[in-house]
């Protein structure tokens, strides 16, 4: 959206829950930042590391001001995220802003929109056994709830219908991103986090490096993105420019480029839980350290014992029961857009009601090229039901549902799966 536009559609309402809720606590903020020192030191000081005191200082340094979402309230009482009814709800939005990411990425103040070109949501269910993350493509239209101003937490913005989802966050910040997938999706997303370009780019290096597999080169001058079909252990810049390409992938458009980010993250998540990185304490501040220097997190984030207890629910959790799905979209009217499609209210079915999916093998076809996993988890044969005449049928209720099938226009894959990119050559573009 235009800057001329987002401000003829902001109104001056006076609500002063609305500025209650927007203003940045400074105080708080010192709260937070002495807890994290606090909590860190005191899980080093264990292990008698000289280390520790720097380590809890340099973290603590690197925390921004937060955002608060307004919706706070539903973690009152809940001692550990284990304990939240329905699973964790966790927003992550990728921001295209330059400022502060250094050279390499454009002009700070000549390409910068703040613009959420990504924007996926994580899903943990109640008892950690199955996650989902749903990637949400940028061009689909949403309809967008009135907003508080983050520019002016006293008054509000008005609701918008059918406009591009990655405007959002340009015209009302992170909480207004929040608010709106949440009215998309019909849940509750009390944890959200925005991060920049090298927040991406330091999170692959402290892992040592994520693993893809391409099956035709990749070749993108937009991003600069040249990789030649096989292997490769990506880090850094190149690791971000992966993520980032779309013209080098598929059929050149943001769809492509979500199924080469869930190629990526599929294979983080088998690192993380390979090479022992989610309790390895010095992995562990390397992670940590990447993302509050290039991150920005909501309150609710910015609680240690909180963000310790997130990562710990993925950690023994299935492979195969985590699962990387694009939210099912069409071309809208005159294209240049999509739309979601009915099948999307599958994917909502799910989520509301902390349920594991299951993907059609058709709908994988097009959208990945196969690298042969041996790891993937067939699907369950389906058992045919005793036929029993109709006016012998015992008057029982229908079994609860255990997963989500996803219908065939649904995309995605599981973290156990080793998929290939479908790369692009310069020939094809």
């Amino acid at each position: 959206m235009n800057h001329d536009l987002r401000h003829s559609s902001r109104r001056a309402a006076k609500t002063p829950s609305g500025a209650r809720h927007g203003r940045l606590k400074t105080h708080g903020t010192w709260r937070t930042v002495a807890r994290i020192a606090a909590s860190i030191v005191a899980v080093t000081l264990v292990s008698g590391s000289a280390v520790a005191a720097y380590a809890a200082w340099d973290l603590a340094s690197t925390v921004k001001p937060t955002v608060t979402l307004g919706n706070e309230a539903v973690l009152e009482g809940v001692p550990d995220v284990g304990a939240m009814e329905g699973g964790v709800n966790l927003l992550i939005v990728g921001s295209d802003s330059r400022q502060g990411q250094g050279e390499g990425f454009g002009d700070p103040d000549e390409e910068t929109a703040v613009l959420n070109d990504v924007t996926m949501l994580m899903h943990i269910s109640e008892d950690h056994s199955n996650a989902s993350v749903v990637s949400f493509p940028r061009d689909m239209l949403v309809d967008v709830p009135e907003c508080t101003d983050p520019e002016d937490p006293s008054s509000t913005l008005y609701e918008q219908s059918g406009v591009k989802i990655n405007t959002v966050l340009s015209y009302g910040g992170l909480g207004c991103v929040v608010k709106t997938v949440e009215t998309e999706l019909g849940i509750t997303i009390p944890f959200a986090g925005i991060v920049q370009f090298m927040g991406v780019a330091g999170l692959s290096e402290a892992v040592g490096g994520v693993e893809v597999c391409v099956a035709e080169p990749i070749e993108d001058e937009y991003t600069g993105t040249f990789l030649e079909a096989g292997t490769h252990t990506l880090s850094g810049v190149a690791a971000l420019q992966f993520l980032r390409t779309r013209h080098g992938v598929g059929d050149g458009s943001d769809l492509a480029r979500i199924s080469n980010q869930q190629v990526f993250l599929s294979s983080l998540a088998r690192t993380l839980q390979s090479n022992g990185t989610l309790s390895d304490p010095v992995k562990l501040y390397s992670i940590a350290k990447a993302a509050l220097a290039n991150m920005q997190l909501s309150d609710s984030l910015m609680d240690p014992t909180r963000m310790i207890s997130i990562a710990k629910a993925l950690k023994d959790t299935d492979l195969n029961k985590i699962a990387f799905i694009q939210y099912p979209t069409a071309y809208a009217e005159g294209g240049g857009a999509v739309a979601p499609t009915d099948s999307a209210e599958y994917v909502r079915t799910a989520l509301q009601n902390d349920l594991p999916v299951t993907f059609d093998p058709t709908a994988q076809e097009s959208a990945f090229a196969s690298a042969g996993d041996p790891n993937a988890a067939a699907p369950p044969a389906e058992v045919p039901a005793e036929e029993v005449p109709a006016e012998e049928a015992p008057a029982t209720e229908a079994p609860a549902a255990t997963a989500e099938a996803l219908p065939s226009d649904v995309s995605g894959q599981t973290a156990a799966e080793t998929r290939c990119s479908a790369g692009r050559t310069l020939d094809d573009q």
